[in-house]
């Protein structure tokens, strides 16, 4: 009869997937309201890094926002599209 040890028995803990939630450009919202959306959606981004998303979104068509667990990734995609800002979230590959 074998005998386990620890090591054997533990189980290796895999990382929560990651969701990179995106934002989209749009026509009717003005840069600066985009930017105070985005800082009060995500709070721990900083005026520069919001900016320079919102810049993206306005050049790009798109722009990356955070990345993130799914969940969080779901509730500020939500919380953008209440603020009337085109977000939609992906699998970070």
């Amino acid at each position: 009869m074998a005998v386990e040890t620890i090591e054997q028995r533990s189980t290796v803990r895999k990382l929560a997937p990651r969701y990179r939630v995106l934002l989209h450009n749009d026509e009717y919202n003005s840069m600066e309201y985009v930017v105070q959306v985005l800082m009060k959606t995500v709070p721990s981004l900083t005026i520069p890094q919001a900016v320079s998303i919102m810049m993206e979104a306005h050049t790009n068509g798109i722009a990356l926002v955070i990345t993130c667990a799914q969940e969080h990734a779901e509730f500020y995609c939500e919380t953008l599209k209440n603020h009337s800002l085109t977000s939609t979230i992906e699998p970070d590959e």
